[in-house]
């Protein structure tokens, strides 16, 4: 499986953004899916995580009220809605996917699958 994450650019401190992240190879409906992201000089953190049925979303406290995680298996795509964004928020934001939880995968070690990355930058 392959992962394409897009959307990414620079806007500024209040915007939105969404982000997408396709999947090419394999049905996205066999795989849970997290956002992560890495800040310069920074450990990659967890953002959100959807489960493989979509029924289930799970946030970091720093994405809580602001980011919103779905998918559609339709389109083989993952989705990152923010919106408020901050200028903490800038960082590379990586999608990942998990072929062998079917609930929420909320460490970056368990994802088996990564896309390159689409950098978010938040001016103030």
């Amino acid at each position: 499986v392959q992962l394409q994450a897009s959307g990414g650019g620079l806007v500024q401190d209040g915007d939105s953004l969404r982000l997408s992240c396709t999947v090419s190879g394999r049905p996205s409906s066999m795989y849970s899916f997290g956002w992560f992201r890495q800040a310069p000089g920074r450990e990659r953190e967890f953002v959100a995580a959807i489960s493989r049925s979509g029924s289930s979303t799970w946030y970091a406290d720093s994405a809580k009220g602001r980011f919103t995680i779905s998918r559609d298996n339709t389109k083989n795509a993952v989705y990152l809605q923010m919106s408020s964004l901050k200028p903490e928020d800038t960082a590379v934001y990586y999608c990942g996917a998990d072929p062998f939880e079917y609930g929420l995968v909320l460490a970056a070690t368990e994802y088996d699958y990564w896309g390159q990355g689409t950098l978010v930058t938040v001016s103030s």
